[in-house]
């Protein structure tokens, strides 16, 4: 049981039907099977009783449910209590931060006083029409400059040519035989920069005004952002996207902004050969500059941390959430900040998060972006209860207010300092509400556009997503799934369900993992798998 008002329970592995368990000296009669991370009812319930998991309204069910029955998007409907603007509840109790006050991380310095956790060159396009020049920039640069990674599959693929060729047994070829180093894969040119980045995306022209505005707003905060040394621009020259407009939203940013920043236009330079030696010329010069600064101590409260959840299952918010929820307090007692976002994801909770900002202005603020979302998402003919994904229904997440009810247990308990729009940046210490989707890479860009230098990204069916600049740490909900895709995950918490580990126990292993790979001393599974997704938001509906 997680909270005492609750009436369900969840099941930690799998029970079968006609068996009887018991749960504080009450037993329960199973009449059908519950896969575990799923729930029954503890008691009997009529049609359209309400179904209470977190302490909080999450469903209604559907038909009569007997004691001990499985609660399935089949009996029971998504429900969600009504929210207003309340009395102010932002007496927080702290946690010890007393073993990490006097830690610091190795971080590189920039001249607005934010720190980077990474240090890297951005190549950016102010519309689609250069996608095909970032694209010739990446080939040309990658593989010289010595970032190309080792072409396994392509090894492996070029093994199975020539098996095939020769008549052999292709069964008889494996991926580790065809594991050997790509032959241009060299040392670093320049070793203090991470790497070269490239922000293809499908916007920038054809869209509304907003639409290139918000592009604007967000490409503009991965630029002065503290992972990035600086940036080469290509605009073709007639989009809605303007250069202007993005040189105001930097300004917005960082009105002394001091990184070296290229930008070159297409229609204006001529032909494509002389715009892509000039952006290679000036982009080589701007790594030069970036090579120079290293990695210096840096307090703690430098950090800005994204936390994001994707591929959740019936375990993300007994386990991974809540425990990166104890990390996320940890960062803002020691004056760091956060960013909550995926409003969508916080449908059923808006009292609880309400009370929690620091002013009224600011819970209406928040009560005023998730009711204008929800509006659009109900006009397209998609409300938020539409928001689970058939994976989290699966795997327990039946309706779209326990999905959130879990989701919401990443931000903590702090109080919120400030709700932000896409793509404003974040400037207050402590807990930010960022308005984004609850699309993993959507979200994901957008906190890192606001100014996250790392993302806490708790998963429990296991999923791939990464930032081009930002260190993206997957955390494991259950111990079944992290042993199964070691390759993409990097922290397991299923020792939480196991009972090995408490939540803070958890979540000050997981601010120590936060530190190492801040200082550059430990690479995350996203950063080796090169996994650079990019996905701007337009402000239509998604969820």
């Amino acid at each position: 049981m997680i909270h005492p008002g609750d009436n369900v329970l969840v099941a930690l592995t799998n029970l079968e039907e006609g068996e009887t368990v018991q749960y504080n000296g009450e037993e329960y009669l199973l009449p059908n099977r519950v896969p575990a991370k799923h729930k029954f009812v503890i008691n009997d319930l009529q049609e359209g009783a309400e179904i209470y998991m977190y302490g909080v309204l999450v469903g209604k069910a559907q038909q009569p449910l007997k004691k001990g029955t499985t609660i399935s998007s089949a009996n029971v409907k998504h429900a969600a209590s009504a929210f207003s603007i309340g009395n102010r509840k932002t007496d927080w109790l702290a946690p010890d931060i007393s073993r990490f006050r006097n830690r610091s991380f190795k971080g590189f310095h920039r001249p607005d006083g934010k720190v980077g956790t990474a240090n890297y060159w951005l190549v950016v396009p102010m519309v689609f029409c250069e996608n095909r020049n970032l694209d010739t920039l990446r080939e040309t640069l990658l593989d010289e400059l010595g970032y190309a990674k080792t072409q396994k599959f392509k090894s492996f693929t070029r093994q199975l040519v020539d098996t095939y060729k020769q008549g052999g047994d292709l069964q008889s070829v494996t991926l580790t035989d065809a594991s050997t180093p790509n032959h241009k894969n060299q040392t670093r040119l320049f070793p203090n920069v991470d790497g070269i980045k490239f922000l293809n995306h499908t916007g920038g022209c054809g869209g509304t005004r907003q639409d290139a505005q918000a592009l604007c707003g967000l490409l503009a905060g991965y630029i002065t952002h503290a992972n990035v040394a600086g940036a080469t621009v290509l605009s073709l020259g007639c989009q809605n996207a303007q250069v202007e407009m993005l040189q105001n939203e930097i300004a917005k940013r960082d009105p002394d902004f001091k990184k070296p920043l290229y930008i070159l236009e297409q229609q204006k330079m001529g032909t494509e050969s002389n715009l892509l030696s000039t952006a290679i010329k000036q982009t080589f010069e701007g790594l030069v500059e970036a090579n120079k600064m290293g990695r210096t101590p840096a307090p703690l409260s430098k950090l800005c941390i994204g936390l994001e959840c994707g591929g959740s299952d019936g375990f993300s918010g007994i386990s991974a959430n809540p425990a990166i929820g104890y990390t996320s307090d940890l960062v803002a007692a020691l004056g760091g900040s956060v960013i909550l976002a995926e409003f969508p994801e916080l449908c059923g909770v808006e009292q609880n998060i309400s009370d929690r900002c620091k002013t009224v202005e600011i819970a209406e603020r928040f009560s005023h972006l998730m009711k204008i979302y929800n509006e659009k998402a109900i006009a397209s003919g998609s409300g938020f209860d539409m928001n689970p994904s058939p994976g989290n229904i699966k795997d327990g997440l039946i309706t779209d207010a326990i999905k959130s009810a879990g989701a919401a247990k990443k931000g903590g308990t702090s109080p919120v300092v400030a709700v932000l729009d896409y793509p404003e940046a974040v400037t207050e210490p402590g807990l930010n509400l960022l308005c984004t989707p609850g699309n993993d890479v959507e979200s994901t860009t957008a906190e890192v556009g606001s100014g996250a230098n790392m993302v806490l990204f708790t998963t429990g069916l296991g999923t791939p997503t990464g930032n081009p600049v930002a260190p993206v740490i997957k955390i494991s909900s259950n111990t079944d799934m992290y042993n199964r895709m070691q390759d993409i995950m990097d922290i397991n918490t299923g020792s939480v369900i196991e009972g090995k580990e408490t939540i803070e126990q958890a979540g000050e292993r997981i601010l120590e993992y936060v530190i190492s790979v801040a200082s550059g001393d430990i690479t995350v599974a996203a950063v080796r798998n090169e996994q650079n997704d990019f996905i701007p938001w337009k402000r239509g509906v998604s969820l």
